[in-house]
């Protein structure tokens, strides 16, 4: 009886628990989406939503589909920063590609070329101190958005539109 009245206690602990939480469960919220109706010739027409502004550019065409595809690639980039000859971070990068329209597939063909460029890319940048001190700042981060730019038109041409920087992390060693 000694062993079996802690198991008892759980469960019944366990039991309590959930029962609780079914209990004081909020209640969803009901949000209802107002939208103005317009009389039109008499009769009633809900207006259309409008839809947010449209990004700086355009990258739909004149019936609304995506002119680009965005590649995201496999794996993250690990870049060692070194200083006094030691490793004193590393920098973990996550990069997408934007490129025309149905050539998502040539850059995943030649992915690992592209790693290879872009970790050059990335070394050099780390070896002038681009990731020293406030490496997020804006001058930092287009000086090495533009250079991996360059590096994939090299490998892709003009296919590559641009170059986007998705997760940056440094973990100090």
């Amino acid at each position: 009886m000694g062993k079996l009245l802690p198991i008892i206690l759980a469960l019944v602990g366990v039991g309590a628990g959930v029962g609780a939480g079914v209990v004081l469960k909020p209640e969803p919220e009901i949000v209802e989406a107002a939208v103005e109706c317009m009389p039109i010739d008499g009769e009633m027409h809900a207006e259309k939503a409008e839809m947010p502004p449209a990004p700086e550019e355009d990258v739909t065409d004149d019936e609304g589909l995506p002119t680009h595809d965005y590649v995201k690639l496999n794996n993250q980039f690990i870049v060692p920063v070194v200083a006094d000859e030691h490793v004193s971070s590393l920098i973990v990068m996550s990069l997408s590609l934007e490129v025309a329209l149905g050539r998502a597939e040539t850059v995943y063909a030649i992915e690992p070329k592209l790693r290879n460029i872009f970790l050059q890319v990335m070394f050099d940048h780390a070896n002038m101190g681009g990731f020293d001190g406030a490496f997020t700042s804006s001058n930092k981060m287009t000086l090495l958005r533009n250079a991996l730019l360059e590096a994939a038109h090299k490998a892709l041409g003009s296919d590559v539109n641009d170059v986007l920087i998705v997760d940056v992390v440094r973990q100090d060693v």
